[in-house]
């Protein structure tokens, strides 16, 4: 299992996702599962992966392949809009689905595989999309302000509780790398090395990127300040006014 996500703010982008890929908890292993294609002062496109290996990296590798060809409909770096950039990782995502799909049923697997992809092209602004296994996809909203892929449920409270447009670019990364900690903590499939890239609105190219390991002194930190704070605020927090129970509960009911 993945965790990816991709959030939309006013200042700009945030991706994280881990790099754990399993198969049983005996066969662990580390991929990227964040791709950025770039064109400096001109565009940047960041690709996020999750589900079936085999099909993600496929779809990935033709992504890569069309960078060569001179064909704005296919090629990331040519293209005219961050709308065209997701059509063409849906399309590839198609092509993959249709050689393979039949094969995946006819050996009992799940063709399973989806895709958050995000960015700016001069002209537009910042975009991000959720790509699904179909090759269809949606786009963010400020409603909707984020996409998750994978292992969602442990990492969303936080999300729903702190995201809002304008909240800073570096207080959107805090909160991812919460929501991560979150899940970390919940399932053992979801693992650092994290990978983390921010995007400020109009730059063109990456404002940040690190690779996060277990031992991240600021991960650490951040992770030790959260469960402080958590604690705290639990024991803080006013007790219940209830009636006392006048009858002993094994006679209740």
């Amino acid at each position: 299992m993945s965790y990816c996500l991709g959030v939309q703010v006013d200042e700009g982008l945030v991706f994280a996702a881990d790099s754990r890929t399993n198969a049983g908890v005996d066969s662990v292993s580390t991929y990227r599962k964040l791709h950025v294609f770039d064109r400096p002062g001109e565009r940047i496109v960041i690709v996020l992966t999750a589900g079936n290996l085999t099909v993600t990296q496929e779809v990935i590798n033709r992504v890569d392949r069309c960078l060569a060809r001179d064909e704005p409909g296919r090629n990331l770096l040519l293209t005219e809009s961050m709308f065209d950039a997701a059509r063409i990782v849906g399309d590839n995502l198609r092509a993959v689905f249709d050689r393979d799909a039949d094969y995946f049923k006819a050996h009992g697997s799940e063709f399973n595989a989806s895709f958050i992809v995000g960015g700016q092209i001069h002209g537009e602004r910042p975009r991000l999309f959720a790509i699904y296994s179909l090759g269809n996809f949606i786009e963010a909203s400020d409603e909707t302000p984020y996409f998750q892929l994978g292992e969602t449920k442990y990492g969303k409270p936080i999300l729903e509780r702190v995201l809002r447009p304008d909240l800073g670019l570096m207080d959107t990364a805090k909160c991812a790398l919460v929501s991560f900690d979150s899940t970390i903590r919940a399932n053992i499939s979801v693992a650092p090395p994290l990978d983390l890239v921010l995007y400020r609105k109009d730059a063109f190219e990456l404002a940040a990127r690190q690779r996060i390991d277990k031992d991240d002194p600021y991960f650490n930190a951040l992770q030790r300040h959260w469960s402080e704070g958590l604690r705290s605020v639990f024991a803080n927090a006013p007790d219940p006014d209830w009636e006392a129970v006048s009858e002993p509960l094994s006679k209740i009911g």
